[in-house]
């Protein structure tokens, strides 16, 4: 029978890739991302935009034409009259622009954002000289996936081919007739069939973006794979980690001292020094052996514990070398010590007398 060591697997790279592993893959730059994303929105919102907003640009080219033959042509030329003319210009020609240049930056940040969410890594843009290696770039022009880019780049070319003889076959019988057309209906025609032929393969770009998105997520995701052994090293790296070790307990004491904080209202009395320490202490008698310390604080805790306190009508006895003694030897869930049980039993037994009722006292 043949022996099958399964430890020959325990390198096979399998398992989907941790939190950690993906922050490390993100900050070298190791993305899921389409550079096919981007332009195709790009173009699918700016021909949209002409769709919509079209006439209002062709009107405000008009109005330019018309302003530079009516009127700036019989202006005198001089320095002044030249400068007012190119600042008239340039105003009337930016508020053509700049909505079609608002809606390509716009589509570009919000189609990247989608990809990859906000990213700043100053590692990016370093120079890596490796890169200029020759022998290393032939390697990718003839690796596989320039080879896929490659069946990509004439797929769409096929695709955006067909979509425009189709669309120009059914406009062929008005194209024909261009010549027999006013200047404005030939002018529609033509506008007409650029938009709806921009629309149409642009909205195919986007599709095909989509898949090339999802391709190159898959991808990633199979770069970005760790083994099992990767885990269990990346666990161990992570509990060795001081920072990490930091941040754990920081959280764990913060966890501690919500709970501590939500059972306050629970305590009979609350002991004080009276400004440095503070220790609320509960007692039933019928599910306690002795008193119980719920919550203690220093300084800054102290003073929220005695506010928590006066909010809930909790008695403040003052009473320094026990507030001293119990928050120096109990920690929060113990019971206290034998030997401050008389101090702790006096205290609560003079609260219980101010309040008028009576729980029990201990011996």
């Amino acid at each position: 029978m043949l022996r099958l060591d399964l430890q020959f697997f325990s390198g096979e790279k399998t398992e989907k890739a941790t939190t950690q592993k993906r922050q490390d893959a993100r900050k070298k730059g190791q993305i899921a991302k389409s550079m096919e994303v981007s332009p195709a929105f790009t173009l699918l919102f700016c021909f949209s935009y002409l769709l919509i907003g079209g006439k209002g640009m062709m009107e405000g080219m008009l109005n330019i034409f018309r302003h530079s033959f009516q009127e700036y042509i019989l202006w005198d030329v001089s320095v002044a009259s030249t400068q007012l003319l190119f600042s008239q210009l340039l105003f009337q020609s930016v508020k053509l622009v700049a909505p079609i240049f608002a809606v390509v930056v716009l589509t570009s940040l919000v189609a990247n954002y989608m990809q990859v969410g906000f990213m700043l890594n100053a590692d990016l843009v370093k120079v890596k000289f490796e890169k200029l290696n020759p022998i290393q770039g032939a390697k990718q022009i003839f690796s596989l996936r320039s080879i896929v880019e490659l069946l990509k780049a004439l797929m769409k070319i096929i695709i955006i081919g067909f979509i425009a003889y189709k669309i120009m076959m059914s406009k062929l019988p008005d194209l024909i007739k261009i010549s027999e057309k006013g200047i404005w209906d030939a002018t529609r025609l033509i506008g007409t069939v650029t938009i709806q032929l921009g629309i149409t393969i642009s909205a195919c770009l986007v599709a095909i973006s989509a898949i090339d998105y999802m391709y190159k997520k898959y991808e990633h995701e199979k770069q970005i794979r760790m083994s099992k052994q990767d885990i269990k090293d990346e666990h161990k790296k992570m509990e060795g980690d001081p920072h990490v070790k930091g941040q754990r307990k920081a959280i764990q004491r913060q966890m501690a001292q919500n709970r501590m904080m939500q059972d306050i209202p629970k305590a009979d009395v609350v002991i004080t020094n009276p400004t440095h320490f503070a220790v609320a202490i509960r007692y039933e008698m019928k599910e306690m052996a002795a008193p119980q310390v719920i919550a203690k604080g220093q300084d800054h805790l102290a003073l929220k514990i005695r506010e928590i306190a006066k909010e809930n009508k909790i008695m403040i006895v003052e009473n320094k070398p026990l507030a001293r003694a119990l928050f120096a030897s109990v920690e929060v869930g113990e019971t206290v010590p034998e030997e401050l049980f008389n101090a702790v039993g006096e205290i609560l037994a003079y609260v219980y007398y101010q309040e008028g009722r009576y729980k029990g006292m201990m011996a």
